[in-house]
């Protein structure tokens, strides 16, 4: 019997834990979506802008250096620089798609 309760401990200890990190994944989470609407407000504001001055929806030189700064800070954070890219280039074309909707 003493196996079973040190088997019982064991498996409590895993759920809490994996319920604490199941909490901060939530948490992270959230702030992602809160951060990707701040981000996407100054996003929609420079569309704005670039209508009202009939400036190109796309910025090249601009893409890249975000690319390069963003996979500068993956790499320091730890996070794989080519997942990086990938997501930043989903939220440029995004942001391209709604500047383009805006200067038609």
């Amino acid at each position: 019997m003493p196996s079973d309760k040190i088997k019982t401990d064991v498996t409590q200890q895993a759920a809490e834990l994996l319920a604490s990190h199941r909490d901060s994944i939530d948490r992270l989470d959230a702030i992602l979506v809160y951060t990707l609407a701040e981000r996407f407000k100054h996003t929609q504001a420079v569309g704005r802008l670039k209508a009202k001055h009939d400036l190109p929806p796309s910025d090249p030189a601009r893409e890249q250096t975000q690319i390069a700064r963003l996979t500068d800070l993956a790499t320091r954070a730890d996070l794989d620089p080519e997942f990086a890219k990938k997501f930043l280039a989903f939220i440029i074309q995004e942001v391209i798609k709604h500047h383009e909707s805006h200067q038609s």
